[in-house]
């Protein structure tokens, strides 16, 4: 019948192996070019000192007008 088809899967799973340890390391090679690896003691001090502008005085609001009549 079919004795040329065989289903050996032999090398497409050492492949995979390979391509998923290329895939691990690649990762933990972005891992620490992105965040510096271990030996973040990056210190930040931020001061910020803003005085808000001294704004002039409101005019006077005008006087009501009377009511007729009255």
């Amino acid at each position: 019948m079919a004795e040329g088809t065989s289903s050996s899967s032999g090398g497409s799973s050492g492949l995979a192996f390979v391509v998923g340890g290329l895939v691990v390391i690649v990762a933990v090679l972005a891992f620490f070019m992105f965040t510096g690896g271990f030996s973040q003691k990056k210190q930040v001090d931020v001061n910020i000192s803003a005085s808000a502008p001294k704004l002039p005085d409101a005019p006077k609001l005008p006087e009501a007008p009377k009511a007729p009549g009255g």
